[in-house]
């Protein structure tokens, strides 16, 4: 019997051990290689992309809805209501939170209630807006029938809502338009006292916050934080309706008579106090259309480049009283009269103290008086009430430009008269090196400078007050709506121009040259007219 034998396998353990190792190696690695890649990924979304994030986080979770501030009313001075705001809403869209195939039927049905195109309603559902205003100071009639078919069309919550806000109404639409001024649709003032005030006009708009689920509807019944509108102060200006409305009527009619191409301004203001009693531009235009052009702009309007519109507009827009500038003619020669009795150059009825031959010859030009037949000697009284060209250039010639231009700074004619309204204007006068014998001559009686139609009436308001200039008023005080509060806009003196004494012979004049010179068609019965 054979012994036992022992076989021995040859096998290559330590190869098989070392494959394994290798393996083991690529995996660690390769986990190692996704951690480093993983931190790197946290690391950018924590520290480059965290902010932005968080807002879209914030986004998702909350849901802000802006509460609007109630604009302030704008008053006449006797309370009647000038412009006012009322409640509207503006219809937003949130296209992603509407379906595909829902897209063709609610376009069709907004373009319909709206009466909006179609084919851009569409585009803007296929947009990636977040969300989009479709309407805005949507009629109340028109909303009812929105919401109506949101019901019935069982369309998504919060796909298309109404968002509270106030729209402006002028009740007097065209009275003092250039004046009042007019808001966008966003109730952001755009011209005049609208303009010039929005900060006080407008107030501060609120907000609630609420939570939101994963759906994006609101939850019912959570946390909700709740920051209260502050509303805008009202505003009460010196105009009064009643005046402004006899001037407008007699301005427009002065207009049309005389077939006044560039229009017509008017002014009425309170000499003692500088308030502005009624301000009125001729054309005016529609306070609730302000983008529809008047008859005086409208014709072959579609043919017009949107330049040539734009100008247009503005220039309707407009108040000339303090954007345009003009000749004042020959009511500047209360302003002559007044700086040569200022200076004891004149008195008011000395005989024979100037002559009209029918022309005045300044450097070797003739400067004709109005009158074909010439007035012959005059004092500085009969001058005034015949409106007597040669003999003011007579008088501006004994004045001369230095003292003239002193007293026309006085007067405020090189600046902003500072009255509470944008776009205002200053006069356009020579340089004073610049003035020479014709050019003193002219100034004179009121030609070859310009000056606005508001920088006049307040000088001739000076002389009227005492010889004090006042600066001009338009608003007369401010209310704060929240608490009742009422602050008055003070009157402000700017400066004594000429004296008392004077003011009181300028008037005596003025009197006497509607009563018994060229101003008789001023005249009224029962009145003191000047």
């Amino acid at each position: 019997m054979e012994k036992n034998k022992i076989i021995k396998f040859k096998s290559n353990l330590n190869v098989v051990n070392k494959v394994s190792i290798f393996k083991l190696k690529i995996i660690l690695l390769s986990i190692f290689i996704l951690l480093i890649a993983l931190i790197i990924r946290i690391g950018f979304l924590q520290f480059v992309s965290g902010k932005t994030l968080k807002q879209k986080a914030s986004t998702q979770l909350y849901y802000t809805q802006t509460i609007s501030a109630n604009r302030g009313s704008i008053y006449d001075s006797t309370g009647t209501v000038l412009a006012t705001s009322y409640a509207a809403d503006n219809i937003i869209i949130v296209p992603s939170k509407i379906e595909e195939e829902e897209k063709n039927l609610i376009a069709s049905a907004l373009s319909s209630i709206f009466e909006l195109d179609f084919n851009l309603i569409l585009e803007n559902l296929n947009s990636d807006k977040e969300k989009f205003t479709l309407v805005k100071n949507a009629s109340k009639e028109k909303v009812d029938k929105l919401e109506v078919w949101i019901d019935e069309n069982d369309i998504s919550y919060g796909a298309i809502y109404a968002e509270d806000t106030v729209a402006r109404y002028y009740p007097y639409s065209t009275l003092a338009s250039n004046v009042i001024g007019f808001c966008g649709t966003d109730s952001q003032g755009l011209s005049g006292i609208e303009y010039t005030w929005d900060s006080v006009l407008t107030g501060t708009s609120g907000k609630s916050i609420s939570s939101k689920d994963a759906s994006q509807s609101q939850i019912p019944n959570s946390e909700e934080t709740y920051i209260p509108a502050e509303n805008g102060y009202d505003l009460a200006l010196t105009i009064d309706v009643n005046i402004q409305s006899i001037v407008e009527k007699y301005l427009k009619q002065a207009v049309e008579e005389n077939d006044c191409s560039r229009g017509g301004t008017a002014i009425v203001m309170d000499p003692s106090s500088g308030d502005v009693l009624a301000m009125a531009s001729y054309p005016d235009f529609d306070l609730n259309s302000p983008f529809t052009p008047n008859a005086y702009i409208s014709q072959d309007w579609e043919r017009l480049t949107s330049l040539e519109k734009s100008t247009l507009l503005q220039k309707m827009w407009n108040n000339k009283c303090i954007t345009d500038t003009y000749e004042p003619g020959s009511v500047f020669k209360t302003i002559t009269a007044a700086v040569a009795l200022e200076e004891n150059i004149s008195d008011v009825d000395t005989p024979n103290s100037f002559y009209c031959s029918g022309v005045e010859v300044v450097a070797d030009r003739n400067i004709k008086c109005w009158r074909a037949k010439p007035h012959g000697a005059q004092s500085l009284r009969n001058a005034y009430d015949n409106s007597c060209n040669p003999a003011f250039v007579q008088l501006g010639r004994i004045i001369g430009s230095t003292t003239l231009y002193k007293y026309y700074d006085a007067f405020g004619f090189f600046e902003k008269t500072g009255i509470s309204l944008s776009g205002e204007a200053s006069g356009i006068f020579f340089d004073l090196k610049d003035v020479g014998p014709v050019q003193l001559a002219t100034m004179s009686f009121g030609q070859r400078f310009t000056i606005t139609p508001l920088q006049m009436i307040s000088s001739i308001a000076a002389i009227v007050n005492d010889g004090i200039l006042m600066e001009p008023r338009i608003v007369k005080s401010i209310t704060n709506t929240d608490t009742g509060e009422v602050t008055t806009v003070p009157t402000t003196s700017v400066r004594q121009v000429v004296s008392k004494t004077t003011s009181e012979s300028i008037k005596s004049m003025m009197q006497s040259e509607v009563e018994v010179g060229t101003g008789k068609k001023g005249l009224v019965a029962g009145y003191t007219v000047g």
